[in-house]
């Protein structure tokens, strides 16, 4: 096994630091976003009746998901089960951001919009039992992709760019130690160990 990977320990990259009120803010729009468009598609929108935005490409649906993204369910855990993982990768999330040189603006970024995505989620299990509002129906025909919402999106996109920038940020930090190996970092720092 390769040592272990400490964020805290890379050596920063170029430009200036992104302030924890920026990344606050990132969060705050997209759940604001999120609750929105969501408000909007219960209002706006009959259940499982769709609404074509681009001829049938792109169309308005609203469906409620009681499970986890994409359809996933765990039957009648699902509703203690999908918001106790939520809190838990939130404070993990939390922990990797802090863990972070303020310099890395990329991966704050990346997390913020991960942190957005999941608590505007987490507020529809708390807010009702039906689920997650999801609306937006992408596809071709009868072939549909899963209905999501923005949250979704912040998350998906977010994650993606997160698991990219920290194999980077990775490699960046085994360059700068001369002997390839993991510079040592605080003690408060997050370990993720590489097979």
């Amino acid at each position: 096994m390769s040592a272990p990977f400490r964020p805290a320990a890379a050596a920063a990259s170029a430009g200036p630091p992104l302030p924890v009120g920026a990344a606050a803010a990132l969060v705050v729009s997209i759940v604001a976003a999120d609750q929105f468009t969501k408000h909007l598609a219960v209002t706006a929108l009959t259940p499982h009746v769709p609404r074509d935005v681009l001829s049938d490409a792109i169309r308005f649906t609203l469906t409620f998901n009681p499970g986890a993204a994409f359809g996933m369910h765990l039957g009648r855990a699902s509703w203690w089960a999908f918001p106790a993982l939520t809190v838990l990768i939130l404070g993990f999330l939390v922990r990797l951001y802090r863990s972070l040189p303020t310099t890395e603006r990329a991966l704050r970024i990346a997390i913020a919009a991960v942190m957005g995505g999941a608590i505007g989620n987490l507020i529809d299990r708390f807010r009702s039992p039906a689920g997650v509002v999801d609306f937006i129906d992408v596809g071709v025909g009868d072939v549909r992709f899963w209905t999501f919402n923005v949250a979704d999106s912040a998350v998906s996109v977010g994650a993606v760019l997160l698991v990219l920038l920290l194999w980077r940020f990775e490699s960046r930090m085994q360059t700068a130690s001369p002997d390839g190996a993991a510079v040592d970092a605080p003690a408060d720092s997050v370990e993720i160990a590489r097979p």
